[in-house]
């Protein structure tokens, strides 16, 4: 129960008005030694509640130690808009009954007014990593007093790039006194553990979630295709038969996205496309029709779908299958949020099998196969398997077809015959050749 947790009884009105009774096991895992001022590194599932996990302890101990200041005294970094946005109106939530203030710093939005806003000293910022940088660079935001650092789907946000920028954020967070959290999906690469090591002091490591168990509210199905137009067909099958609110169709290229926006328009099905070529205005028009129920499925690549978190997003279908687990895993993170139920479909061809091996070798579990018996295929899976599962070589061994080289016998050379013997062609002997004076 929450009202275990030794927190500020305005925080607990908060969360008793919003009928949160029982944390989720993040936020059980998390609050304690967040509120003991532990430095922690947390791997968690999107969609886990883990947006609590750090908002709570943080309006706790800024409303339990009040401090005058300059700037803000908590930062918290997300990789995208919207996910700011959605983690503005949580502290907002659980800060209804306090004083406490949060200003909002994200692109797309007026600069002068974002700067207007800082110079009111809201007690915490929440932004991306490149708008903050900017006003960084301008002289715009102090970070001197910021006493909580929080790096939200960090793993997302390197991936996007923001890996200069967020050490750059950090390392503008002087206070000797900071507490960092930091919270992924994934156990990221080699650029995350860099980041871990700079950012955090003696962190608590908390595991929530082994990969393989990522969305076990999700069903997660293989279909087999025997080429892109099979796959083309299969999913505006899916489409048709499927039950769901809203689906996100990934594919890894730019050209795929905008083919399968035009199949699906032509199938009179409501669809936005969205990918690295589409500005922010594209993205915000996405955002809005998605959650007005103007457009029900959203074809995206993996760069654009970074941080999506739209309310009833509950059947994800790989068109493409992701290049690595963790980019699995991020996909369908879309779906299944908050223990709700969703479906994640990937369409498979020969050769995708050995990739769709390997996740499941990765994630440590075997993907449900399904068959759609109106549109089954000719290739249902390769005719032989190695142990690891992936697609066993069908060619065969070459052999030395080539017959050691013989001696063929020649027949002897003729002898020229002698002048003698010659014949001339009119059956007379030739005559003979007189001696010169000079022999």
């Amino acid at each position: 129960m929450f009202s275990d947790f030794d927190l500020h009884e305005r925080l607990l009105k908060a969360l008793d008005t919003l009928k949160f009774k029982k944390p989720t096991p993040v936020q059980e895992a998390a609050i304690g030694p967040a509120l003991d001022g532990r430095d922690l590194r947390v791997t968690a599932r999107t969609g886990s509640g883990k947006t609590a996990a750090f908002v709570l302890p943080i309006l706790h101990r800024l409303l339990s130690e009040p401090k005058p200041q300059a700037g803000a005294r908590a930062l918290i970094l997300l990789p995208t808009r919207e996910l700011a946005q959605q983690t503005l109106k949580e502290v907002e939530r659980f800060a209804q009954f306090t004083f406490l203030k949060a200003g909002l710093i994200t692109g797309g939005e007026g600069f002068k007014e974002q700067a207007a806003a800082m110079r009111k000293n809201p007690e915490i910022l929440i932004g991306t990593p490149g708008r903050l940088i900017e006003h960084l660079n301008t002289g715009g935001l102090e970070l001197d007093d910021v006493d909580f650092l929080v790096l939200d789907e960090a793993d997302r946000m390197l991936d996007m790039g923001f890996s200069e920028d967020v050490l750059k954020l950090a390392d503008a967070c002087t206070s000797e006194s900071r507490q960092t959290l930091l919270f992924s999906a994934t156990s990221g690469g080699n650029t995350l553990r860099t980041v871990i090591e700079h950012v955090l002091r003696e962190p608590e490591v908390l595991m929530l979630d082994r990969t393989g168990e990522l969305n076990e509210a999700v069903t997660q199905q293989i279909i087999t295709a025997d080429d892109v137009a099979h796959k083309e067909r299969l999913l505006q099958w899916l489409l048709a038969h499927e039950t769901y609110r809203k689906a996100i169709v990934f594919t890894n290229t730019r050209v795929q996205a905008d083919r399968l926006g035009g199949v699906l328009t032509a199938s009179n099905i409501k669809v936005f496309v969205l990918h690295g070529e589409k500005d922010q205005k594209d993205r915000k028009l996405a955002m809005e029709r998605l959650k007005q129920g103007a457009v029900s499925v959203l074809v995206a690549t993996d760069v654009a779908a970074r941080g999506l978190d739209v309310e009833g997003m509950d059947l994800v279908i790989n068109f493409d299958m992701p290049r690595s687990g963790d980019e699995y895993v991020h996909r369908i993170g879309r779906t299944g949020r908050a223990g709700e139920a969703g479906v994640a479909i990937s369409l498979i061809c020969h050769t995708d099998w050995n990739l769709m091996s390997s996740i499941e070798r990765y994630l440590k579990l075997r993907f449900e196969r399904r068959v759609v018996q109106p549109l089954k295929g000719t290739y249902q899976g390769p005719k032989k398997l190695k142990a690891s599962g992936k697609a066993a070589s069908t060619k065969k061994k070459k052999t030395d077809t080539k017959k050691p080289a013989t001696k063929t016998k020649t027949s002897p050379r003729p002898k020229r015959p002698s002048a003698s013997k010659i014949v001339s062609q009119d059956g007379m002997a030739p005559l003979k050749r007189k001696k010169t004076d000079a022999e």
